[in-house]
């Protein structure tokens, strides 16, 4: 029997029992407390290091390494994110520490705290992720070459400029003049982070940075007391202070709580994002993230800590390291706050040039090549260049400015240009030429258009080709004055509108986008609703090819300019072989266009066509049996579909019946009557009339739903077809076992829509209603 304590119920949660909550708390801390282990471990040196890079008191990283984890961790909208003092922020707050002094830089942290909070609180957490990743790549890029400028002196023994160009010009000195214990001790360390992914896994279980920070300090234990190490006063408690306000340079100072406050957000949000992408727990709340980031950062400024961000490394190292739950990283708070405590005397021994070396590959590992390709190949790199160069040489506010100045010029850039062109067609003697407008044409557009539409020689024959999704008043003015003027002086100028914004719309009110290139008019669409009758005065009389022939070429014409080459990558591999997975028998009526309905392409239906889709009496069809012995037997098709339609011609000429009125015509030469061809085919029918009239279940339903007698009977005749082939001797065994699917199908001509038809019924395929959208009453 259990104990009465044990199955209690919760006083919180009345009448649910304790235990299933400490299971759950249990279950979880299998989990979290090893993975906190783990990112403390991470997090210990690389807070010392950016806290020293920074320029601010060393104790400052830890205390804000501890109030990440506590603070955002317990409020934060992402559970597995770590949050800490983070390298993005460095150069931002060490030139804020040189500006206004540590006090003021707390000060600073707060007051971007509390606009984190009103950020979150106006719920703009998504927004903050339309800042074009180039530029925070670039951003983040700048400051890694920042790091390695600065430090790298540090690490060779010498003191480290403000500014990037001056400790570029002054390396020559600092190599000149180096410590060779410092170097030694730096170049350790960074050896063994490069080195510490080709260990084995379960060496590698123990962080890298962690091991070489000890491993270099206990080499340096030996050394003279030259080697300038870690020092600060009294414990963690003692590091502990509060802001102090500001004495003027207001301006100033709001540019740097908006600075922080911004990039804080941003590199947290980008974070969270990137975490969410390595598991498949519960996802990111970017406005309560915001809120959890800026009560960290209160926090963190009223406590006398650097600022605090989400961080990709230590987020993904928890990931990695198996949590579950948001109380890994708030247990790693814990865990940074106990070492602070008692063990802060162990972080004097550390060597400045121990952590140079470590913030030194943190500065490498910001600059990505992947960044940079994935720039050169999107066609960022102009930005990504800009804003780097920039965040080094001038400052990095000014950089992400410019950045995001350039990303936003090269959109508007990209969507508002219209790709514009023209071109002579067949021989100059004809005189034709092609005018293609294709993208979104305003009137910025206008400079382009006229250019090429004044290189169109006069009395051409001119097609323009009008495939945009937006055009404007200034466009279509344009346009319909140099058709007036080509006409006049005596050429002709036919426009074939195949986009989804047309000239009559933007001369009939406020243009509109469009949604996209249309899919029916691009192609499946036909052709009266297309190509203009007709051919150039005089064409025909000249020789040229009849007009309904014409319609013919023109769709050849139409799919060579427009689908061939879209199309050619998924067909190269089929020109060798075919492997459909469908036979799809079908009538031959030309309405009926078994790809278009089927959302299929080519290789996928072995298509097979008769009037009014059947397949035989008790011995199929021949031409029928032979395509169905093929498929199966030969390309292995999983389905058969049978599919019937509305209107259908065969099924009305069953419902009139026979017809014979003696025409000469119809007896053969020895003078006796010979039956219609139509007729002796639709014998293969005749069993679904008579189906049709002892009130087949699939008539039956047919009728309930609205369905006139000749649709009625095309669909009871599907699902004779169906009955015929399920019974045929070669497919029953297929059929039996699964290995062969038989499915009817009926095309609605009126509504565009397809039923599934059954031996026994019929079923709606109608797609489910859009968000927005209600369902009919």
């Amino acid at each position: 029997m259990p104990s009465p304590a044990a199955t209690d119920p919760d006083p919180i949660h009345p009448g649910r029992s304790r235990i299933p909550a400490l299971a759950r708390l249990a279950s979880g801390l299998r989990w979290d407390l090893p993975a906190s282990l783990v990112v403390f471990l991470v997090a210990v040196p690389l807070s010392l290091g950016i806290a020293a890079a920074s320029g601010a008191p060393v104790m400052a990283g830890l205390i804000a390494a501890a109030v990440g984890g506590i603070v955002a961790g317990s409020l934060g909208g992402a559970p597995l994110q770590v949050s800490g003092p983070a390298a993005g922020l460095t150069v931002i707050v060490a030139g804020l520490i040189e500006q206004f002094g540590w006090p003021v830089t707390c000060a600073i942290t707060v007051a971007a705290g509390v606009l984190q909070v009103l950020l979150g609180m106006a719920r703009v957490g998504r927004v903050a992720l339309a800042i074009a990743p180039v530029v925070v790549h670039a951003m983040l890029a700048g400051i890694g070459i920042i790091i390695v400028l600065q430090q790298l002196h540090v690490m060779l023994g010498a003191e480290a400029g403000e500014a990037a160009l001056h400790n570029i010009l002054a390396l020559p000195d600092t190599l000149a003049t180096l410590d060779p214990q410092a170097a030694f001790l730096g170049a350790v360390v960074i050896a063994l982070l490069v080195g510490w992914k080709y260990m084995p896994a379960a060496v590698r279980r123990v962080p890298g940075p962690l091991v070489a920070v000890v491993a270099a300090t206990l080499l340096s234990l030996p050394f003279n007391s030259d080697v300038d190490r870690i020092t600060f006063d009294g414990s963690l408690l003692d590091a502990l202070s509060l802001p102090h306000l500001p004495q003027g340079e207001w301006t100033a100072i709001a540019v740097g709580v908006v600075t922080i406050a911004l990039v804080a957000s941003v590199e947290s949000l980008l974070s969270a994002v990137a975490v969410d992408k390595m598991h498949h727990g519960d996802r990111t709340d970017f406005n309560r993230e915001l809120l959890g980031q800026g009560a960290a950062n209160v926090t963190s400024g009223m406590l006398g800590g650097l600022p605090v961000t989400g961080v990709i490394v230590r987020s993904a190292t928890n990931v990695e390291a198996g949590a579950r739950t948001r109380k890994s990283a708030i247990l790693h708070g814990i865990w940074v706050l106990v070492f602070s405590l008692l063990l802060a005397g162990v972080i004097q021994l550390v060597p400045d040039a121990v952590l140079a070396g470590l913030l030194i590959m943190i500065g490498i590992r910001l600059v990505k090549v992947a960044d940079f390709q994935t720039a050169r190949v999107t066609g960022d790199l102009a930005v990504y260049a800009a804003t780097l160069l920039t965040v080094v040489l001038v400052n990095l506010l000014a950089g992400v400015l410019i950045g995001l100045a350039l990303a936003v010029l090269l959109v508007l850039w990209r969507v508002v240009r219209a790709s514009i062109h023209a071109e002579p067609l067949g021989g100059a003697a004809e005189n034709r030429w092609r005018v293609v407008i294709d993208g979104s044409c305003t009137f910025l557009s206008l400079p382009r258009l006229s250019k090429v539409l004044a290189a169109v020689p006069p009395a051409a024959h001119v097609t323009v080709e009008l495939d945009v999704d937006y055009l404007d008043h200034p466009v279509h003015d344009t346009l319909e004055a140099w058709r007036l003027r080509h006409v006049n002086n005596g050429g002709s100028v036919e426009i074939e509108e195949t986009g989804t914004a047309t000239l009559h719309a933007a001369l009939a009110g406020t243009p509109a986008r469009g949604s996209s290139r249309s899919a029916l008019r691009g192609g499946f669409a036909p052709w009266r609703s297309w190509q203009r009758d007709g051919l150039p005065e005089g064409a025909e009389a000249a020789g040229a090819i009849p007009a309904p022939v014409r319609s013919v070429l023109n769709g050849v014409d139409s799919y060579h300019r427009r689908h061939a080459h879209l199309l050619r990558p998924h067909v190269q591999e089929l020109s060798t072989f075919q492997d459909p997975d469908t036979l799809f028998l079908t009538c031959a009526d030309s309405r009926l266009v078994p790809n278009l309905i089927t959302s299929s392409g080519p290789g996928d239906l072995f298509t097979v066509r008769n009037v009014g889709n059947v397949v035989g009496g008790d011995r199929l069809e021949p031409s029928v049996e032979a395509s169905l012995k093929f498929a199966v037997n030969e390309l292995s098709v999983k389905n058969v579909v049978i599919c019937g339609h509305s209107g259908c011609g065969a099924m009305t000429a069953l419902l009139a019946g026979p017809a014979s009125d003696g025409n000469p015509a119809d007896r053969n030469p020895e003078g006796q009557e010979e039956r219609c061809p139509v007729e002796s085919w639709l014998d293969h029918g005749r069993p679904s009339l008579e189906s049709f009239h002892a009130g087949h279940p699939v008539q039956v339903a047919a009728e309930q739903a609205g369905y006139g007698a000749v649709d009625q009977l095309a669909m009871v005749n599907v699902a004779v077809q169906l009955e015929r082939l399920q019974r045929h001797a070669s497919l029953q065994g297929a059929v039996r076992s699964g290995d062969l699917h038989v499915t009817g199908l009926f095309y609605d001509i009126a509504t565009a829509r397809v039923l599934q038809i059954t031996p026994t019924g019929i079923s709606h395929l109608d797609p489910l209603p859009r968000a927005g959208e209600l369902a009919p009453a």
